[in-house]
């Protein structure tokens, strides 16, 4: 899709939106396009929203004049800013799962202090409550230890034994958004594949007379991906030797495939009184290529110009052949409430 400063000019391609509903929100909430604009920035620096949009007037008069769409960034801040839901802003519809649905307690946690009050835990556990299980595995169990690890973060205690948690998905799914939410509530070190792993697989392609943003030819499954998620995988078994729970964030396709794998990171895992849980971003091809389209990585070249070729590749329903929790991200729906939790997160902090 085309995009002119991070927005999707493609406006017709959205024939159910209705940009009319943003002006109107604007106005209830007394803002000029100046003060929207300047309030848009500072929500998206509170929950971390990158690349940062710039929200100046011009973008947002041609949000309001249907001359540009918002792209999942913008999405995501105009939600946040006039305290609605996506559907509420006519960006989508509303999925099945996303009905209203009784609060649900985690109990037995750690004593808060008194600045962490209802409204934040709440707004958090509405967060966790997209990690779903899918098979035999305890989902209330991880939903109280990240929770609890948030308290504990801000009240002290002693430590639990350390967990390594591994968030896999197609590129474009929102993992790295909900691994890093994780990781920011917790205080658990995030380990990002890429950032961790890219200039040796990059310098290796390149010895072997590659491109260094090479993600799918048989050049880089042979001699570069292996490699690639080994460094990924002894960098979080020297944590977890050293008791320090961790967040591992990578597609992980292959691996979750492979049960024999899991067994043995299990086994490893409890060798040095460690748990494993895997979390699976599930999200539909429109959205994965909005997302990707954005972050505008080199390493995703290939895909968008390849985009028939790429999603031919792309099963929406691939689900782990492990035991594994699964969080809903079709149309940016978990996403959505990791921003509010980290909105008002943010805003106790500051």
């Amino acid at each position: 899709m085309e995009t002119i400063g991070g927005n999707s000019v493609a406006g017709k391609e959205h024939p159910g939106w209705e940009p009319r509903k943003l002006r109107a929100c604007r106005e209830a909430h007394g803002l000029t396009l100046e003060a929207a604009g300047e309030e848009l920035r500072k929500i998206a620096e509170t929950v971390r929203i990158r690349p940062a949009i710039q929200a100046n007037f011009q973008t947002l008069f041609n949000h309001e004049t249907r001359k540009a769409y918002p792209d999942p960034r913008y999405q995501r801040a105009y939600c946040l800013l006039y305290n609605a839901t996506p559907w509420d802003l006519g960006f989508r519809h509303r999925l099945p799962h996303e009905e209203q649905q009784p609060q649900q307690q985690i109990a037995q946690l750690t004593p808060q202090l008194d600045m962490v009050t209802g409204a934040h835990v709440q707004a958090v556990e509405s967060a966790l409550l997209q990690i779903d299980a899918a098979g035999e595995v305890d989902q209330h169990g991880l939903r109280h230890r990240i929770l609890d690890a948030w308290r504990r973060r801000h009240t002290g205690g002693d430590p639990h034994r350390p967990h390594l948690l591994l968030v896999g998905g197609y590129a474009g799914s929102g993992k790295s958004e909900l691994s890093g939410f994780i990781s920011y509530v917790t205080g658990w070190p995030r380990l990002d594949k890429d950032s961790l792993t890219r200039p040796l697989v990059e310098a290796l392609l390149v010895a072997h007379g590659g491109d260094p943003h090479d993600r799918h030819t048989p050049l880089y499954l042979e001699k570069a991906r292996d490699s690639e998620y080994q460094c990924l995988m002894e960098s979080a078994f020297e944590n977890v030797r050293a008791g320090i729970s961790t967040v591992l964030d990578a597609p992980f396709l292959r691996e979750f495939n492979d049960p024999a794998w899991m067994q043995r990171l299990v086994n490893k895992c409890r060798a040095y009184g460690a748990e494993v849980a895997v979390i699976w971003v599930k999200c539909d091809p429109d959205s994965m290529r909005e997302y990707i389209t954005v972050r505008s990585a080199a390493r995703d070249a290939w895909k968008l110009a390849n985009w028939d070729e790429y999603i031919k590749g792309v099963d929406p329903e691939f689900a782990p052949k492990v035991d594994h929790f699964v969080v809903d991200n079709r149309l940016g729906s978990a996403v959505s409430l990791t921003d509010q939790a980290k909105l008002a997160l943010g805003r106790m902090y500051a």
